[in-house]
């Protein structure tokens, strides 16, 4: 028996963290339908956890849009009887100049962030969440960044947008946990999978490295999804409204 033995979690992003997720939470046995703009990504992903034995769907998903949002808890509710967990994980990296200030920041840029980063989560929560009520309770996860707490002076919009999704997760655990729901959020720093690896210069890695405790490597997707297996799971029944910041000590907060 796996820690997420016939529970039906919809993810949404099915990028190099949204394949890592959908992987682990299939192999401790959930069924997982993994849902993306882009549905042959998704795709590719399920094949390889069918191929492993593991129970999985592809979607399309546009996690901003409602009524496509409303259809992915649809399709979960039709193929697999209902819905325990949600984990939204993707997000908009338009604002990706650190040179960039607020005073610099194309309007264009900062909206579309905001639509896909703040928006698309408060889209996905709403539709998920009669459905979680009605099985009784349920999980969900959201993938915010190490950001949300950075001082620096670049990606304005971007760092707003995380922590906007803090505030939805922080909202949803108090006013839905009488119902069963819990709300948390994981916040890594940067993580390496293999869609970006070759992309990302040595000089990045080792700065991200120079900022964390951990000093040996930087995160990888496993991390994120060992952190989103408690949090799915009965052993995390208990835990609630939480940021848990999977970034190696990048962030230490009491």
């Amino acid at each position: 028996m796996g820690k997420l033995e016939k529970k039906v979690i919809l993810i949404a992003g099915a990028g190099g963290i949204g394949a890592g997720l959908a992987q682990r939470y299939a192999d401790e046995g959930a069924h997982v339908v993994l849902g993306d703009i882009d549905q042959s990504a998704a795709e590719r992903v399920v094949t390889q956890i069918r191929d492993g034995g593991g129970e999985a769907a592809a979607i399309r998903l546009d996690g901003t849009d409602e009524a496509s949002a409303l259809e992915a808890v649809a399709f979960c509710r039709d193929t697999y009887g209902g819905l325990d967990g949600v984990h939204a994980n993707f997000a908009s990296l338009a604002d990706s100049n650190p040179q960039l200030s607020v005073i610099d920041l194309p309007f264009d840029i900062f909206d579309e962030v905001q639509r896909v980063n703040a928006r698309g989560f408060f889209v996905c929560t709403r539709a998920a969440l009669p459905a979680l009520i009605d099985r009784g309770g349920g999980s969900i996860v959201y993938t915010s960044s190490a950001a949300a707490y950075d001082s620096g002076g670049g990606q304005v919009a971007y760092a707003m947008s995380k922590a906007a999704g803090q505030a939805l997760m922080r909202h949803v655990a108090r006013r839905f946990g009488p119902d069963g729901v819990r709300a948390n959020t994981i916040a890594p720093a940067l993580t390496l999978h293999p869609g970006i690896a070759d992309m990302v210069p040595s000089t990045m890695i080792e700065s991200a490295k120079s900022k964390a405790c951990i000093k040996s490597r930087v995160g990888v997707p496993g991390d994120i999804a060992a952190a989103g297996t408690l949090l799915m799971s009965d052993e995390g029944s208990y835990i609630t409204g939480q940021v848990i910041n999977v970034d190696g000590g990048t962030v230490i907060r009491s």
